[in-house]
């Protein structure tokens, strides 16, 4: 079911309002949502209405950081807090997505800039038709250029006019996309996060911006240009998306090339809890995986946990 949606301002007026929209409140209260009708596969002309499904998307790669396909259910292990559970649905989705770019202009990435606008180039050029876009540019101060767009080339005109200048603040940065996120139309929501190092600059505090991850349904895709960094690894971890070191500044197209496929390349597992629990707390998750054989080695990623209902 959607929900209507107040209509977004092109891009040209979001960047003339800037920073207007960064004291919005807080992220989304519901992490994994009720399920639609499912079917039980004993009795396929029955549907069960009475349950709240658990949707967990997983990325599949191999050692290259391309997505690995042709897995099945049976490859999979589901854990709720330790205790597995079974897998009521299973599918490999790919589906449109909403996506917003944070894209780091402070003043260390001036050496880096033409590579990092290449690398979003490639990504955007590697997109569904109905994906869309915001932008965010941040130093010191984060501000929204686009807001949402189903035309790459709204993004794409906006990357030369940015010009590296002053601090990072890397959280400020993505709380406005988490907030910016709530707009979308696409039940699939990323940021692509991109940046040269840490942060120095943020109001809000790392743990701040942990909690509101764990409250919504995004995940964070972070590229991390020549400065391996902490703070965007455990936040690409904690949302289920991933995090990419670039060595060598002409590895960056590629990279938002792998980003690309890893979006719309994932497996989704549903399960109802068993146990059910309505207490509103957060329960952590863990995904197991049994490979076919021959299989060259695979890695994971997930989203850690979700909040039970009741919250």
């Amino acid at each position: 079911m959607h929900r209507m949606r107040p209509i977004i301002a092109p891009c040209a007026l979001i960047a003339a309002l800037g920073m207007a929209g960064f004291a919005g409140g807080g992220g989304q209260k519901v992490q994994i949502r009720p399920a639609a009708p499912v079917r039980n596969k004993a009795h396929p002309n029955a549907i069960r209405t009475d349950v709240t499904l658990v949707l967990v998307p997983v990325i599949v790669t191999d050692k290259t950081n391309r997505p690995y396909t042709g897995l099945e259910a049976q490859n999979f292990r589901i854990f709720d807090e330790g205790v597995e559970q079974q897998i009521a649905s299973f599918s490999r989705e790919d589906a449109p997505g909403s996506v917003g770019i944070v894209f780091d202009a402070s003043s260390s990435m001036r050496r880096k800039i033409d590579e990092s606008r290449a690398a979003i180039v490639t990504f955007l050029r590697n997109t569904m038709p109905q994906d869309e876009f915001f932008m965010i540019r941040f130093n010191e101060n984060p501000q929204t250029l686009c807001g949402f767009t189903s035309d790459p080339r709204d993004i794409e005109q906006l990357l030369p006019q940015i010009e590296p200048d002053g601090w990072t603040a890397l959280l400020d940065a993505i709380y406005l996309g988490l907030n910016g996120m709530k707009q979308a139309h696409n039940t699939r929501k990323a940021l692509l996060v991109l940046s040269d190092g840490e942060d120095n600059s943020s109001r809000y505090s790392a743990s701040e911006i942990k909690n509101l991850l764990r409250e919504s349904d995004v995940r964070i895709f972070a590229i991390s240009v020549l400065e391996k960094s902490g703070l965007l690894e455990k936040l690409a971890e904690e949302s289920g998306g991933q995090a990419y070191v670039v060595r060598r500044l002409d590895q960056l197209p590629e990279v938002g090339n792998r980003i690309s496929e890893a979006l719309h390349s994932e497996y989704v597992l549903g399960f109802d809890p068993t146990p059910a629990h309505n207490d509103g707390k957060y329960r952590k998750l863990k995904i197991k995986l049994t490979p076919p054989p021959g299989s060259p080695r695979l890695y994971l990623s997930w989203r850690r946990g979700y909040y039970s209902p009741g919250r």
